[in-house]
């Protein structure tokens, strides 16, 4: 089994420098995989405005891609499909393109999120679907991964930059003064920041995603 990403830029004609946006992202991107290295494949572009990565484990790559959504800067945003199941890479024309049942999987997932953005949920960014065959138990766990993701989403969305970047710092464990020390504001500021956006939330839900990676 195995994990894929597929993300793409939210509002991606709306913006005034799309190359600026992608290098950005990319940029992002490599940062979140440098402060956590849990990729198979991290996020890379490939055709369009449209990355693609491929993870192990589900928590891997939601606790991957909520650090790339909140290092994100103000005007640029992604939405995530997730898809979980089986990949089967064939070669063309010399290179390997990414195929099988968790990339189909992923692509359904990307589709719903967008739909999701336009209907029930506009702050939806990210949704995960089952390859067809996946077990009861995987169901059931994508269903409660969902659950968690819509609210992940309502948080992260409606926070300020700077507080995404101290929600960031925190869940890799830098503390509030540090913190307040490299944005140059008061440690009682970063703590007002963080409680009045839910932070806490946010960070405790990273941990739980990722303390079987760090063990």
């Amino acid at each position: 089994m195995s994990i894929a990403v597929i993300a793409d830029i939210v509002a991606s004609r709306q913006l005034a420098d799309r190359a600026a946006a992608q290098r950005r992202i990319a940029r992002v991107v490599g940062d979140a995989d440098r402060d956590l290295p849990v990729a198979k494949q991290p996020l890379a572009a490939v055709v369009g405005d449209e990355l693609q990565g491929e993870y192990d484990r589900l928590g891997d790559a939601l606790a991957s891609l909520l650090l790339v959504r909140l290092a994100l800067p103000d005007g640029i945003d992604c939405r995530f499909g997730v898809g979980v199941g089986a990949v089967r890479p064939i070669e063309l024309d010399g290179r390997t393109v990414p195929e099988g049942p968790a990339w189909w999987a992923a692509r359904a997932a990307i589709e719903r999120t967008a739909r999701l953005q336009q209907r029930a949920a506009p702050f939806a960014r990210t949704w995960i679907e089952a390859a067809e065959g996946e077990d009861a138990a995987m169901v059931d766990t994508i269903s409660l991964a969902n659950a968690y993701a819509l609210s992940r989403d309502q948080l992260v969305s409606t926070m300020s930059e700077r507080t995404r970047r101290l929600t960031y710092g925190r869940c890799l464990g830098r503390s509030q003064r540090e913190l307040a020390e490299t944005e140059g504001v008061s440690q009682s500021a970063v703590s007002q920041a963080l409680a009045s956006a839910g932070s806490a939330a946010i960070v405790e839900g990273f941990a739980a995603l990722t303390r079987g990676a760090r063990s």
